[in-house]
């Protein structure tokens, strides 16, 4: 795998997951992204024994872009203070064969995950009986442009529950991301990937508080989002 770095300290790492690469080990046992960059930083520093790795969040496996990982305790601990805080802005990219109606505006809802299915559903309210531990998750939307039939849209999650892009905006929204069978896209993809780009991470640095932003170009070698490159600033 062709490891790209987007963000480099001594606290910090952060590189572009492609689709259909573990962020975390699972039952498959199949090497992940946090493999990888174990590695990089192991060969690049020529550091003997285990390399310290601290995963901050993660990303669905046929989901791409930007993740973070902390290269200290220090900055595992304050960027994990941040991610439960809320202090940390994510912009998603989405291609979807559906235009959104409206074009620009929020959803909320109650999200539950089943396990058992790895699926999550949202709810329109809170139902600590029949879904215990399900939780409120907010978004933000909008249009980004549009070429045939293929819609790109901008998210901005405002809380992190799972799968939440994929089931607010399959069921509360009516635009299931293009590839996504899980949540009701009618298309396939060739590579069994989704189109969802995580495009953007700003937060404040845990060690040196400066204003950080990483950005994700989008999988160069995926014609479908290469349809937006003219009317976006990549």
């Amino acid at each position: 795998m062709h490891l790209q770095v987007l963000f480099e300290d001594n606290h910090l790492i952060a590189v572009n997951k492609p689709a259909g690469v573990l962020s975390q080990s699972d039952k498959t046992g199949d090497r992940t992204v946090m493999d990888w960059v174990k590695a990089y930083i192991k060969h690049r520093y020529d550091k003997p024994g285990e390399v310290f790795l601290g995963s901050i969040h993660r990303l669905d496996r046929p989901v791409s872009g930007v993740i973070l990982f902390a290269r200290t305790s220090k900055a595992l601990t304050r960027m994990n203070e941040q991610f439960r805080d809320r202090k940390v802005n994510k912009v998603y990219w989405a291609i979807t064969t559906d235009q959104p109606d409206p074009i620009e505006g929020k959803l909320s809802g109650y999200i539950f995950k089943d396990t058992t299915k790895n699926r999550s559903k949202i709810l329109p309210k809170a139902d600590s009986n029949r879904h215990k531990g399900a939780k409120m998750a907010k978004l933000k939307y909008r249009l980004l442009g549009r070429v045939g039939a293929n819609v790109l849209l901008e998210v901005k999650p405002e809380t992190g529950r799972p799968h939440q892009i994929r089931v607010q905006l399959a069921d509360q929204l009516k635009t299931p991301i293009r590839g996504d069978l899980k949540y009701g896209s009618n298309l396939r993809n060739a590579d069994g990937n989704i189109n969802l780009h995580s495009r953007e991470l700003a937060f404040q640095h845990p060690v040196t508080k400066e204003a950080v932003k990483i950005v994700a170009p989008i999988p160069e070698i995926e014609q479908l989002w290469q349809l937006f490159a003219e009317m976006t600033d990549w």
